[in-house]
Formats: structure tokens, C-alpha cells, sequence
């Protein structure tokens, strides 16, 4: 449970403690996440079609595209919770809204990916948007001086942002990938203009919470697709043996992700905007690397049973190269902060090469990354255990 002051009907919407103790996530928000995975399951079974078809770059670029989307849509809130949730009903109603929209997002998303008909997800994203408008001008209308600028910042460069979004709906489907990445290095642009003069009171502990809850649903997402994936191919297929390996290397790689992931407290690293912002984007290769696993074991188990027409090679690699990824990611935004000396620092990128070299191994691809995957936690697991067993023996030293 959050820890709000007070629960009135309705209150002026000020800004929470950034030092605020026993700061965790609050019901509403985990109904927020769990919203997404409905939105993030669309994203894969896209991916896990057109990979599957032999179309893996159009793929992959509705898939990054989407996916931002996505992403994109939960940062807004996220980071905005974490500053002025205070928990009344007029908030609650607006969060409320905004997941309505995260659901027509989703609805959308199959659409978008076949026909690259954006509507459905457009409109979700007004309504989301709307929603979080209408919350930041509350904020301007409850503050003052430089903090009003900075609500009033907000809420208009997001309505200019979503403007912009309108052009995928009048663009010709050659310039909308252009258009896309343009309108997301804007979006990404809004919040460094925003709190150049003021920043927001995010909570450090709460946004380092929230990610890793996030990271969590990812992951079982992950999960829920490859098990669909391998119990399908057994009662249709009656393939175990082929899809037994598949099955195994699978889980080691989520088990190894979940591992890697929360080895370290990430929140006394988060001391800056600026070290919070460079964290918090870097989460969208985290977040969609952790989500496309699940796919390519989707894809790998197509293969196997003769479903996808891709060879192994391919259907290995849609496994390996976002595992490789994900291990590559979470070491260059936290985990490095808490290595000491070149042989922990290089167990995660040794790692990611090692992993992407098992996609030439065929039919045991996948099971050699998760074995790989493994030993990169219990490689970790033993350097650190011995330098903290070191330091234990060392004697302290008198001034």
C-alpha cells in the first residue's frame, strides 16, 4: 500500500516527499501493469507471426515501433505516480481512464501490425493521453512558481506530441517509420525541457520498484507464451523430444533474467535526473529484449514442429539475439555500478557473445543459451561471494 497522507475525495494535487518512507507501489498501479500485459501479449503474437512467415525485419520494426508504444505510455504514468499520486477519487478516476485506453491500444495492435492501420491504437493513446493532460494541469492549478512551469510544460508538449501522432493516420506507409522516429525522440525530448528549471519529486526507492515490478510481468508474460507454445505443439504435434530442449533452455534463460535483474539494489544509484532518465529509457531495450524471448521460443517451437518456414538457424536466433540483448542491457544500466574488477565485469558480455554464438548449434540452440545463461549467475554469484570472503579476511587498517 502506498503511503498517502490522507484519502479525501479531492485534493489539491502536490507533490510527494522524494525521501518519503515505506514508498511501494499501490494496488492502483499494479492494476495499471497487469493492464499492459494484455497489450504486450498483442506485440508478441505479432512478432511471433511475422518471424514465423520469414518476414523478420518488417517484424522486428512493428514490433520496436509498437512496442514503444507501449512503453512509452507506462513511463508517462509511472513517473508521474511516483511524484503526485496522493491517492484521491478524482485521481483514481483519471488512472482509471488512462487504463481504459491502454486496453483500446491493445485492441489495435493486431491491425496495426498487419495492415499498419494505427487508428485503434491512436485512439487508445488520446484517451491515455488526454487523461494524463488533464493530470498535469491539475498539478499546474495546485503549484506555483518554477513547478507550475514545469506542469504546464508537460501538459502542453505531450498535447503537441500527440498532435504529431496524428500524421500516421495521413502519411503514406513509406514515411511512417520516419514519422515514428521522429515523434519519439520528441516525446523522449518532453520531460528533459520540462524539468530543466524543476525537476519532479520521483521517489527513487518506488521508481526502482516499479520497474523491476514490470520487469517481473514481462517475464512472466515470457513465460505464459512459451508454455501455450510448447503445450500446443505436444497435443497437436506429439513432439516432446524435439520440443523438450526448447522447453528447458527456455526456462533457464527467464530464471537467469529474473536472477540477473534483481542481483543489485538499483535505487541508491538513481541519486540525478539525469542518471534516472538515462536508467529509465535505457528500460525500453530491457523491456522489449525480455518480452521478445518469449516470442522467439514461440517461434522456435513453430519450428520444431514444422508449423514456421524459417530454417533452425533462424528460429534460433529469434531466441538467442534478444537474450543477448536483454544480458547486454541490464549490465550497462545497473549491474556494472556493483561489479568490481575486470573478471565480474565481464561475465555479462562474455555472456551475450557466448549466447549469441549457440545459434549455430541447431536443435540444442536454445538449450545451450539457457546452460549459458546459468553459468553467468553462478559465475557471478562465486566472484562476488570470494571478494566479500576477501574483504572479510583482510585486516582493517588503523589510521
Amino acid at each position: 500500500m502506498t503511503s498517502s497522507p490522507t484519502h479525501s475525495p479531492l485534493r489539491r494535487l502536490t507533490a510527494r516527499g522524494r525521501d518519503e518512507a515505506h514508498r511501494v507501489a499501490s494496488p492502483l498501479e499494479l492494476l495499471f501493469d497487469l493492464c499492459f500485459v494484455v497489450a504486450i501479449a498483442q506485440a508478441g503474437v505479432g512478432l511471433v507471426h511475422f518471424v514465423a512467415e520469414g518476414h523478420a525485419g518488417e517484424g522486428i520494426l512493428n514490433y520496436a515501433m509498437i512496442f514503444f508504444a507501449i512503453w512509452w505510455a507506462w513511463m508517462n504514468f509511472t513517473w508521474f505516480a511516483s511524484a503526485y499520486d496522493n491517492d484521491d477519487a478524482l485521481y483514481r478516476v483519471v488512472t482509471l481512464i488512462q487504463i481504459a485506453g491502454v486496453l483500446v491500444l491493445a485492441a489495435g495492435i493486431s491491425r496495426a501490425f498487419e495492415d499498419h492501420d494505427f487508428l485503434a491504437v491512436l485512439v487508445g493513446y488520446v484517451i491515455m493521453r488526454l487523461a494524463l493532460i488533464a493530470q498535469w494541469l491539475r498539478v499546474a492549478r495546485s503549484a506555483e512558481g518554477a513547478e507550475r512551469t514545469m506542469a504546464l510544460r508537460y501538459a502542453f508538449g505531450v498535447l503537441l506530441c500527440q498532435i504529431g501522432w496524428l500524421g500516421l493516420l495521413v502519411l503514406p506507409e513509406g514515411g511512417r517509420p520516419w514519422l515514428f522516429l521522429v515523434m519519439a525522440v520528441l516525446e523522449m525530448c518532453v520531460p528533459l525541457f520540462a524539468e530543466r528549471d524543476h525537476p519532479t519529486s520521483w521517489h527513487p526507492h518506488h521508481i526502482a520498484e516499479r520497474y523491476g515490478l514490470f520487469t517481473i510481468i514481462v517475464l512472466g508474460e515470457t513465460i505464459a507464451a512459451a508454455t501455450v507454445a510448447v503445450k500446443s505443439g505436444i497435443a497437436e504435434n506429439d513432439a516432446l523430444d524435439e520440443l523438450l530442449p526448447i522447453a528447458a533452455g527456455g526456462l533457464l534463460v527467464i530464471f537467469a533474467a529474473w536472477w540477473i535483474y534483481f542481483v543489485v539494489p538499483i535505487h541508491g544509484h538513481l541519486r540525478s535526473s539525469r542518471q534516472a532518465f538515462l536508467w529509465g529509457y535505457g528500460h525500453y531495450l530491457v523491456f522489449a529484449s525480455a518480452a521478445a524471448i518469449g516470442a522467439g521460443l514461440e517461434v522456435a517451437v513453430e519450428q520444431a514442429v514444422g508449423k514456421a518456414h524459417i530454417s533452425t538457424l533462424a528460429a534460433s536466433s529469434a531466441v538467442t539475439l534478444p537474450t543477448a540483448l536483454y544480458l547486454l542491457t541490464v549490465w550497462l544500466l545497473h549491474s556494472r555500478y556493483f561489479k568490481v574488477g575486470i573478471a565480474q565485469q565481464l561475465v555479462l558480455p562474455v555472456a551475450a557473445l557466448l549466447v549469441i554464438s549457440c545459434t549455430f548449434l541447431g536443435d540444442w540452440a536454445v538449450l545451450a543459451a539457457g546452460v549459458v545463461a546459468t553459468l553467468a549467475v553462478v559465475t557471478g554469484t562465486t566472484l562476488t561471494a570470494r571478494r566479500a570472503a576477501r574483504e572479510r579476511q583482510e585486516p582493517v587498517r588503523v589510521a
